[in-house]
């Protein structure tokens, strides 16, 4: 099992290395259904999972001035809070039949909505710029704080989100932002909220530390090749490819 978790670590870190995003949206899955956890601890698992392997990619957008830390700190001002919120219900409430039933069902709409938000990635710019004339630059600031709650809940929930949905929320709010500094501003966001998020669950007991262990072990080298390798697949091929796992995901968490 050990071999076997270092290998899905493997195979997740070179994907997420060659599209950036799909590190939850396929980690999650891969837990409940190779290792047969139970939904809260594959959650809470994927979610320190996440933490750690995006921190590395956050100091490094950092370094290069790739984050606007004005609309990272206005996301974190919604998410944080709606995820301490999250995980104080689930404490007050305990973790019953029904909570697992909820987080199982937004397990599901996560890895669909990621899909749709990967399939199509060039489309929704085009979509942003239209929607501007409805968003005013004075209410950027309350709808941004918005993306932040709506994705501080369903990152807690599901452990997805964070990344490929969050990305694309910043997109529509600023469609003037660079490639660049949208990546590096959606992963800097990223780490605080699955931390937090990580933190709620592990004591809540959603934690799996040698799992981890074993997945970050082959996430490291996973991640360098991935990034290799980008650079000679075609994109269209690597996203045809995660669209179709994410969606045979979704599909088989909701049934």
């Amino acid at each position: 099992m050990d071999a076997i978790a270092v290998l899905s670590g493997f195979a997740v870190g070179a994907i997420v290395g060659m599209t950036g995003v799909g590190g939850g949206s396929l980690m999650t899955p891969l837990l409940l259904s190779v290792f047969k956890l139970n939904p809260a601890v594959a959650i809470g698992t994927d979610l320190w999972f996440a933490a750690i392997t995006k921190t590395s990619g956050s100091i490094a957008h950092h370094r290069h001035g790739h984050v606007d830390y004005r609309i990272t700190g206005l996301m974190l001002a919604g998410s944080i809070p709606a995820a301490t919120a999250t995980i104080a219900l689930m404490h007050f409430t305990g973790v019953t039949k029904g909570w697992a039933s909820a987080l199982t069902f937004s397990l599901g709409i996560a890895l669909l909505l990621t899909a749709v938000t990967v399939a199509f990635k060039k489309t929704w710019h085009t979509v942003a710029l239209r929607l501007q004339r409805w968003m005013p630059e004075h209410r950027k600031p309350a709808l941004t704080v918005l993306a932040g709650l709506i994705l501080g809940v369903l990152v807690s929930l599901s452990s997805i989100g964070a990344g490929a949905i969050g990305a694309t929320l910043i997109l529509f709010l600023y469609p003037q932002l660079d490639a660049k500094r949208l990546v590096g501003t959606d992963i800097a966001h990223a780490v605080p909220l699955t931390l937090v998020a990580g933190i709620g669950h592990a004591t809540l007991g959603h934690v799996n530390w040698e799992l981890l262990a074993a997945l970050l072990l082959g996430s490291i080298p996973g991640i360098w090749l991935g990034a290799q390798l980008t650079r000679k697949m075609p994109e269209g091929i690597v996203r045809t490819l995660l669209c179709g796992s994410l969606v045979a995901a979704g599909l088989k968490v909701i049934h």
